[in-house]
């Protein structure tokens, strides 16, 4: 870490923060057993609570790992952040696009020709350069928790990784890196990926940063570099979008040539990625725009104008299509927003810095990088090239907007917005399937020293005691009944929250137990080895919200072959939901599911009506009594 003279808000908060803490481990066994048994078979779930009395009996295996976990806790700033981020990023083998990495859909630009199109990249680059020039000197103000037990401090520790990290492939696992070096080493380059070719712009020219009509003057030129065809190399950037392990094969016969070494060096150093992408030809509805940002479109599109190991990069397409993509593991979601929210703002805030330059230097102009190949490598491009088409095709996407109320009219109902739509996600899924299923929504741990996120197992006991109510055919419930039932399923739906957001949920406690288990060399406990355990780590619904004060939107893949992703973005009038799932998988549709969510979200709207209509007439009543009985006094 650079030594920095003075102590800013930021460095005081981060002194402050507590540990992540350890749960209590009958706490988490019983927590737990209370997540799954609604979801498994009876005759499994009595195999299952035997195991988990087994594991947690005194003097039992449990005992003894969670008296290691909190040794751990003792010596480490945060004992789960290595166990989680190889779990849940870095031992993932699957490709970055759409399985892993989210992105940030901004609305649509008119572009009038090219040049408009890189005067909105110019400015872009020049927001991030100011951006960036705040995390440097540790300016921005600290974040403060809201929605549950707003107000608390949040951990600034993911902002630092923005711009300076870059994850490695690797044979069996990845490395994410972090350049934590001093400023005055910091990466002055910036890489700018154009028809499938790469190019290096640097952004500081005889130690002063290029303002933007410097930087659009570059731009200009790497695109006119582009067009050449004699020069045209293959597309290297394609590589990326592979499986993890295929691409750090590929990238070990790369690393045999030097030129390939340096390229590569370049790529690795820079800033941020800036993809300046081709007309798509598609129609700029928000459904192929999110496709876009997530995939390119394929090798035949913009598949290959990315470099995916990179943990920001902007896309400016020539029709408008723009956005960011981000490599997930080095930052959550909202970092991704308030750093995109800065960006759109700077674009249309302060009046346009191009205008009041009036000398432009002369520059050294943008190197293309260069690539060596050979018939190897020709196979290793194609066959990525093949897989990542795969992909593209697989993935059926649906942004939503529900637009008959947002949270307004949630609070309204003293309901938390957050867990009304959680309940009614579990509400669309039943009505799809007939049952609940293992769900994911993230939940930000930042209240604690580098802290990143647990789950909140929203499929609760009494979320299908809910949805039943709304669904069954064969028992007809009063409204008072579900009504009583709805607000049970969102009051459990928000303690679990609250739970998760202070470090008292259970899935980072269970993977931390059974890290220690493989740390000692032990045999794996049963209690892991469970098809109970395994069922509950597949996430049938991946869920989370991302919530946007600027109009943009944030969507990911699902995180199963089976499952449906859903991002979602509550507004005060209506709601954007994006839903993905795989048209290779049956069971899923994304259409079926939104339609679903559409139908179930009226259905909770009419039944909190109603409620209100019967308890305004009560009222009403209650109170002609009381004044009938006043008067008779």
């Amino acid at each position: 870490m650079p030594i920095l003279e003075k102590e800013t808000a930021r460095d005081r908060v981060s002194q402050v923060l507590p540990k992540v803490p350890v749960p209590p481990l009958k706490q988490t066994l019983d927590t737990y057993l209370r997540c799954v048994q609604h979801l498994v078979k009876e005759e499994q779930f009595k195999k299952t609570k035997a195991t988990v009395e087994k594991f947690g009996a005194p003097g039992g295996v449990g005992e003894v790992l969670q008296k290691k976990l909190l040794e751990r806790r003792d010596k480490t700033n945060n004992w789960v952040y290595d166990y989680w981020l190889e779990d849940m990023y870095l031992n993932n083998r699957l490709a970055l696009p759409v399985n892993s990495s989210p992105v940030m859909v901004f609305p649509k630009q008119t572009f009038t020709d090219h040049k408009d199109a890189l005067r909105f990249a110019a400015r872009l680059i020049g927001g991030v350069l100011e951006y960036k020039g705040l995390i440097d000197e540790r300016a921005l103000p600290v974040d403060f928790a809201r929605g549950q037990l707003a107000g608390t401090p949040l951990c600034m520790e993911q902002y630092y990784r923005l711009f300076t990290s870059y994850r490695y492939p690797g044979l069996k696992t990845d490395t994410l890196k972090v350049q934590m070096n001093a400023a005055s080493k910091a990466p002055e380059h910036i890489v700018v990926a154009c028809k499938h070719q790469f190019f290096v712009l640097d952004i500081v020219a005889n130690s002063k940063q290029l303002n933007e009509m410097e930087i659009l003057s570059q731009l200009e030129k790497i695109l006119k570099m582009s067009e050449s065809a004699e020069e045209r190399l293959p597309p290297f950037g394609i590589l990326t979008s592979d499986g993890r392990t295929e691409w750090a094969q590929a990238r070990d016969v790369l690393t045999k040539d030097q030129t390939n070494r340096d390229s590569l060096a370049l790529i690795e150093s820079c800033l941020c990625v800036v993809c300046l992408d081709e007309p798509s030809g598609l129609v700029p509805s928000d459904t192929n725009r999110a496709l876009l940002m997530l995939h390119g479109g394929g090798r035949e599109k913009n598949g290959a104008n990315r470099w995916y190991d990179k943990s920001m990069q902007f896309v400016v397409g020539m029709d408008g299509t723009c956005g960011v993509v981000c490599e997930h593991s080095a930052f959550e979601g909202i970092v991704l927003v308030q750093c995109s929210e800065y960006l759109m703002k700077y674009k249309t805030g302060s009046p346009s810095k191009m205008a009041r330059v009036s000398s432009i230097r002369e520059l050294r102009p943008p190197r293309r990088l260069l690539w060596k190949c050979n018939p190897h490598i020709q196979g290793l491009l194609a066959a990525a090239g093949d897989r990542l088409q795969r992909l593209v095709n697989n993935l059926d996407m649906d942004v939503f907007t529900f637009k008959a109320y947002g949270k307004e009219f949630i609070k309204k109902q003293r309901m938390s917005p957050d867990a009304f739509i959680q309940v009614a996600l579990q509400l669309a899924f039943y009505k799809c399937r007939g049952r609940l299923v293992s769900t994911y929504e993230s939940a930000s741990i930042r209240r604690f020293q580098e802290g990143r996120v647990d789950n909140i197992r929203s499929s609760t006991p009494e979320a299908l005691a809910f949805v039943k109510s709304m669904t069954d055919e064969r028992v007809v419930f009063t409204d008072s009944e579900k009504m009583k039932r709805l607000r049970d399923a969102i009051n459990a739906q928000t303690n679990y929250t609250i739970a998760a957001i202070t470090g008292m949920a259970i899935d980072n406690h269970l993977l931390g137990l059974m890290r220690i288990s493989r740390e000692l060399n032990m045999e794996k406990p049963e209690i892991f080895c469970d098809e109970t355990y395994l069922a509950s780590n597949q996430f049938i619904l991946s869920t989370s919200q991302v919530p946007t004060t600027v109009e943009m939107f944030c969507c990911y893949g699902p995180v199963v072959p089976n499952g449906y992703g859903a991002c979602y973005n509550p507004q005060s009038d209506h709601i954007l939901f994006c839903v993905s799932s795989f048209w290779e998988n049956t069971e899923t549709s994304s259409a079926v599911f939104v339609k679903a969510l559409n139908e179930g979200l009226l259905e909770i709207r009419d039944l909190c009506n109603r409620g209100s209509a019967v308890a305004t007439k009560l009222a009403d009543s209650s109170q002609g009594a009381g004044q009938s009985h006043k008067s008779g006094e």
